[in-house]
């Protein structure tokens, strides 16, 4: 099968090799360095993945070790800018990128969606009391969440079966909390964790909302606007301060392990 170039690559390959080394192979930890400057999220188990789904065919050497050309990386290229741009699912990149081999065009693609509000993070990549404040009116269609999210109707069934995502109550659409939610699955899945072993994680989740209730409604209690104010701000400041604990003690945990 011969291989067309990519749209949107550089000539001469575009992946920062130098003239002349076209045909240099690169291993996995390479080919992560040429990437990530543009895909900071990229990482080896999704270079995995996305080889299993038969969107890149790097070749092996004799002792089953990866090794991946400037075509190679090209496409990966390709298929990660098409996620992150235009929310095409894998299926669609994969006839964009037969359609290149074949020497074809690939078809026109659909106008990008609105952007969705990222997550207000705190400096160390943990969420802030901010992100427990905010609300965004954000209103996704379940087609739609199913397009940005980049996750399957199967998925989807799944993850409200287990009260994991659930449509706004008499609306039918879903938040960004939804979205986060399914976003997050879909990657834990490439990993190998259906929606079953997530259960946990909501029983956990039921678990601290319950602590951080029970910590506020004295403060609920009050009668004046203030004392409503003071606990939003307490339930904010809480929930960000649970969830620090709750990260760094499985970060210690894994260390140990």
């Amino acid at each position: 099968m011969v291989t067309g170039q990519v749209p949107g690559a550089a000539p001469g390959g575009g992946s920062g090799i130098p003239a002349g080394t076209s045909r240099a192979r690169m291993n996995i930890g390479q080919v992560l360095d040429e990437l990530r400057p543009d895909f900071p999220g990229v990482t080896i188990p999704k270079i995995r993945f996305l080889e299993d789904k038969g969107l890149i065919k790097p070749e092996r050497t004799p002792a089953g070790y990866r090794k991946f050309s400037a075509d190679d990386v090209e496409r990966l290229r390709y298929v990660l800018r098409m996620q992150r741009d235009h929310y095409l699912p894998l299926k669609v990149i994969g006839e964009h990128l037969d359609a290149i081999d074949r020497g074809l065009e690939p078809p026109p693609i659909e106008p990008v969606v609105p952007t969705v509000p990222r997550v207000a993070l705190a400096a160390d990549g943990l969420p802030s009391p901010e992100s427990f404040r905010r609300h965004d009116n954000l209103r996704l269609s379940r087609r739609e969440l199913l397009k940005i999210a980049q996750v399957s109707e199967e998925l989807l069934d799944q993850l409200e079966q287990y009260a994991l995502v659930t449509p706004r109550a008499g609306t039918g659409h879903y938040d960004t909390d939804a979205l986060v939610i399914a976003q997050t699955a879909r990657e834990l899945a490439e990993f190998g964790l259906e929606p079953r072993h997530l259960r946990a994680f909501k029983t956990a989740a039921d678990r601290e909302v319950g602590l951080v209730e029970q910590v506020v409604a004295p403060l609920r209690g009050g009668r004046d606007a203030a004392a409503h104010a003071r606990a939003d701000d307490a339930v904010s400041e809480i929930a960000a301060l649970s969830v620090r604990m709750h990260a760094t003690l499985v970060k210690v945990g894994l260390k140990r392990s």
